[in-house]
């Protein structure tokens, strides 16, 4: 199996995902469902993976990622013709779930592949192509599902979105899956136990920058909308304030495949937590547009040049034959901040307003930063 497989895989999956996430939620509303309604809809595609996570790291670890991935594949591309089968609200929320736990299940597979696939040295360049490929269908996924919508309704916009899947079946039916095996544990290993992981202080400086630093890029996509909205801003403005961000994130994954090989991890994961903590800080005491597009810009590059860098770091921290379950826990603490962040700073900004929102993260992602950077 090689690095190329695995991107193409990647994309082709993810872009199912990302335009399943825009399309459920635009369909939903199709049907007259409430705005909390869909806010649950969209949350099941993170709640039910969250709790099986951990589990389904470990199953990698175990039988490889093939079988994984066809199943995860193969949950997907039931999910969406489930939503072509029986267009209704309930059906959706189905959808939902079993999308979600079919992409987490293809998740912690790519990135598995993507681990065992080069030398320590070469996983920082790895990680960084594959965030790359992520990029790449979370931009085209929605766009797709978009002008599909316009042009051929919600329900075959699923079933356009189920090519992608049904293609990536093909490929893996058709290429040979060989990997480098992970080294085995001693069989007189202690039994293993999630709380053994953060024990290990390398993985647990990485989990808590990959935790704070999701935290940041979730809290910023959801509260940004809002606090445009209270200063005024137009929809295509706020949009244009996200699409920096975003336009910033693909541009910096551009580039750090290129220089993956000259920067240090830690150094760069640091720096990016302390520059997230000052661009936080600094976004809500800002009203003019261009300011703010050029600080969201700036958020982008610090939050998307740190994610493949700390998969690296996790990997090459993970204990003998448990990488998949490394990629397992960070995948439940992504998973985590995605249901809870929006519920959590939502409270606050309704109690407080939205500026000690911002800076309620920049004070998180400051002393996160100090944890991490202790020797």
């Amino acid at each position: 199996m090689s690095i190329r497989l695995v991107l193409l895989l990647t994309i082709l999956l993810h872009l199912a995902f990302a335009g399943s996430r825009v399309t459920l939620s635009l369909f939903a509303l199709h049907l007259h469902a409430s705005a909390l309604a869909v806010g649950v809809l969209i949350s099941l595609l993170a709640a039910v993976p969250l709790v099986f996570s951990v589990g389904w790291g470990r199953s990698i670890d175990r039988i490889g990622v093939r079988t994984p991935l066809f199943i995860g594949a193969g949950a997907v591309l039931g999910a969406l013709l489930l939503a072509v089968a029986i267009p209704r609200i309930e059906t959706l929320f189905i959808v939902s779930a079993v999308t979600g736990s079919g992409f987490m299940l293809v998740h912690i597979c790519v990135n598995h592949a993507i681990g065992l696939l080069g030398t320590p040295e070469q996983r920082s360049r790895n990680f960084s192509l594959l965030a790359l490929a992520f990029s790449t269908s979370g931009f085209l996924g929605p766009m797709i599902s978009g002008f599909a919508i316009d042009l051929i309704g919600h329900r075959l916009t699923f079933l356009l979105l189920g090519a992608s899947v049904v293609i990536a079946i093909v490929l893996l039916l058709t290429r040979p899956i060989t990997l480098p095996a992970h080294p085995a544990p001693a069989h007189d290993a202690p039994a293993k136990r999630v709380s053994d992981l953060f024990r290990m202080r390398g993985l647990r400086r990485a989990f808590i920058a990959s935790a704070t630093l999701s935290m940041a890029w979730d809290l910023f996509t959801f509260v940004t909308p809002i606090h445009g909205t209270g200063l005024g801003l137009s929809a295509s403005t706020i949009g244009l304030i996200l699409g920096a961000f975003g336009g910033a994130i693909f541009l910096v994954r551009v580039l750090l495949p290129l220089i993956a090989h000259r920067v240090r991890e830690w150094p760069l994961v640091i720096g990016g937590m302390f520059a997230t903590a000052a661009a936080m800080t600094v976004f809500p005491l800002i009203e003019q547009v261009p300011l703010l597009m050029a600080v969201a810009f700036a958020l982008g590059l610090a939050i998307g040049g740190t994610q493949p860098m700390i998969m690296a770091l996790l990997y090459n921290a993970a204990p003998p034959g448990r990488g998949g379950e490394v990629v397992g826990v960070r995948t439940f603490l992504l998973n985590l901040t995605q249901v809870g962040i929006p519920l959590l700073f939502g409270i606050l900004g309704a109690t407080l307003g939205m500026t000690p929102v911002f800076w309620a993260m920049a004070v998180i992602l400051l002393l996160g930063g100090a944890y991490v950077s202790r020797r």
